[in-house]
């Protein structure tokens, strides 16, 4: 065999745990035993023919074991690495960032014969790094424990270096010990990494039974596209809100680790960092940065149902179809007017979804798509919130990230699809389109299907907060002289007033205007098998009456209004598929029920007889 053990190689490897760079690694070689799949990466026990240490590879060396240059039983050159220790678990772990194969897999384990260890025995790694042996005797034998005295070097202490000693960038590289993300985990002490920050949310307030405070986070990326988020809470995030900025590099020390809470990440980590006022954040020189890149993780428009009201976030791709102004909303919370723009893309499954863009997105981003909106741009974004509205729709976060025609596989495929064929296909809404199969979660036409008199007779339905279910029905009766409909600012679609003099006031846009659009607000009976009930609409009352408000108007305007009836009465008795929300009023001090429709969609007979079939077969299945 052309190479040999590193003799007492895993000795070397528990006496340096935690190496301060490159030069201080001296030549370790092992061999991999008992390799096998860990999560994304994969796990061995690493032999030095004495000693067995558990390990595991960099989740980037993955490529090289199953491309099979990384074999079972082979021969490795470590050139970085850490050595962790799981006190729970009493145990250490190394974790290798960075290897070489040197030999070709034998044919079994390699073991040497162990030999008594003496007590003089003494390590002798590299100057900066004190070795003491403390001997303790046991009724089995001599036990060596190792004590290490070193430090790692702190964020500060890097710039600190860094400025002082203007050296080439590679040779800062080699005397700078940096840990990579992937090597991070609750149980280590002192670490430093470099990371960029990827995405940056708002500064938020929050009230709770220990009292008031506010907090923001950041997502960070290392040169490997590793990520992670970050929280601060009070004064770390005062501290650090400000010098945290979006694009920048930073070297981070003195963070802790936790568990993640994967209801609430939004990153692809097991672990989520918390940094408080007495951690270190310094930003890099520009030679000392990196460009890492942004990962998506796309989820087809198609397939959004599943993700409706949940705290999972997704990436979606799309081409422009459609974008609209800017609107000024007023928020509930704490009055305060912010701007909003709605954007409408389309994908290969052939359907859209509407993304509304807000605050900076809104002015800066939604600006810049509007003025290329004539030529279909794709557009990719990271971190939406989906909800339901009219379906389903997205909405961008602080956190979100928006890319125009960015330079992926994924979007110049779709750009040839689109060219190719989309610019012609005929597009449908995803909110009236979800598959029917109950399997895929999807809140859609066909979850929580129930029938009218399963809502109406259960008074208690919407209670504590409003609840969501699908139903089947006819509309059964429009009151012809109910008001229909109410006088909308065409930019917000908030109520507007009639202005002093001339024009109309709108509250939420702050500005008066010369014209008025008329939407939809009204109440109809709808009826299935089971019985009847009054449901509110709003401006999905088009899909019903077939018209919009302003056209039902002028037919109601003219002298015989023969045509305002027709048209009433021609909506009813077609069969819809609604989606519906069920609340509790408060009216005279009595509690009320109230229904209101979120969306409505034509029945497709295909998809419904494969629902109705879904649900006899579960029935014969039942006991």
């Amino acid at each position: 065999m052309g190479h040999r053990l590193s003799p007492d190689a895993i000795a070397t490897l528990l006496s340096n745990p935690k190496p301060d760079s490159l030069s201080d690694i001296p030549e370790i070689i092992v061999q991999i035993t008992k390799l096998e799949p860990k999560g994304k990466s994969y796990g061995f026990d690493a032999n030095d023919g004495k000693m067995k240490i558990k390990a595991i590879f960099n989740s980037r060396l993955s490529s090289e074991i199953t491309s099979g240059n990384i074999q079972n039983l082979g021969l490795i050159r470590i050139l970085d690495y850490t050595v962790n220790e799981i006190p729970s678990k009493s145990e250490n772990y190394l974790i290798i960032t960075k290897c070489e194969v040197v030999s070709p897999a034998p044919e079994m384990e390699i073991k040497d014969e162990i030999r008594k260890e003496e007590a003089g025995i003494i390590f002798k790694p590299k100057q900066e790094h004190e070795i003491k042996i403390e001997v303790k005797k046991e009724p089995s034998g001599i036990l060596l424990k190792p004590k290490r005295e070193m430090a790692t070097k702190s964020a500060a202490q890097i710039v600190h270096e860094q400025h002082r000693n203007m050296a080439p960038t590679a040779r800062m590289a080699m005397t700078r010990r940096v840990h990579p993300l992937v090597s991070l985990n609750p149980y280590q002490g002192n670490w430093t990494i470099k990371v960029r920050v990827t995405s940056k949310g708002n500064m938020r307030t929050y009230k709770n039974a220990r009292g008031e405070g506010c907090v923001f986070n950041v997502e960070l990326t290392d040169e490997d596209g590793t990520q992670i988020q970050a929280t601060m809470f009070n004064d770390a995030a005062r501290k650090f809100y400000d010098k945290f900025q979006l694009g920048k590099v930073y070297y981070i020390s003195k963070g802790t680790l936790r568990v993640a809470n994967k209801q609430f990440r939004t990153v692809q980590n097991d672990y989520e960092m918390a940094l408080n006022e007495n951690s270190e954040v310094e930003e890099a020189s520009n030679e000392a940065a990196f460009i890492p890149e942004t990962k998506f993780n796309f989820v087809p428009i198609d397939q959004l149902g599943p993700y409706i009201n949940s705290n999972e976030l997704v990436d979606v791709i799309g081409v422009i179809q459609s974008v609209s102004p800017t609107m000024s909303i007023r928020r509930k919370s704490n009055n305060e007017i912010v701007p909003k723009r709605d954007i409408t893309i389309a994908d290969e499954t052939k359907k859209t979804v509407v993304v509304s863009l807000w605050n900076d997105l809104a002015t800066n981003v939604g600006q810049e798509l509007l003025d290329l909106a004539d030529n279909s741009p794709v557009v990719a974004i990271k971190s939406l919130k989906v909800g339901d509205f009219q379906g389903v729709s997205l909405s961008t976060l602080g956190r979100s990230i928006v890319q125009i025609n960015p330079d992926t596989p994924e979007s110049n495929k779709l750009r040839c699809w689109y060219d190719s064929d989309g610019k012609e296909t005929s597009m449908a809404s995803v909110g009236s389109g979800l598959s029917p199969s109950t399997k895929s979660g999807a809140r859609s036409m066909y979850s929580d299907r129930f029938s009218i008199s399963q809502i109406t007779s259960n008074p208690s339905l919407g209670g504590d907060k409003p609840a969501f279910f699908s139903i089947r029905a006819y509309i059964s009766f429009i009151k012809p002289d109910q008001s229909m409909w109410y006088r909308a600012c065409k930019t917000c679609n908030k109520k507007v007033t009639e202005a002093v003099g001339d024009g109309y006031w709108c509250e939420g846009c702050q500005k008066n205007d010369t014209e008025c659009s008329l939407r939809y607000i009204l109440v109809v009976k709808v009826s299935d098998a089971s019985g009847e009930g009054w449901v509110s609409v709003f401006n999905e009352a088009e899909k019903i009456i077939g018209c919009s408000a302003d056209e039902l108007d002028k037919l109601k305007s003219e002298k015989e209004g023969s045509s305002y009836q027709l048209k009433l009465k021609e909506a009813t008795w077609n069969p819809h598929l609604f989606r519906v929300s069920v609340a509790q009023n408060e009216y005279n001090n009595e509690k009320r029920q109230r229904i209101t429709v979120r969306a409505v969609a034509p029945v497709d007979f295909a998809a419904e007889s494969r629902y109705l079939l879904e649900e006899i077969s579960k029935m014969k299945d039942s006991p």
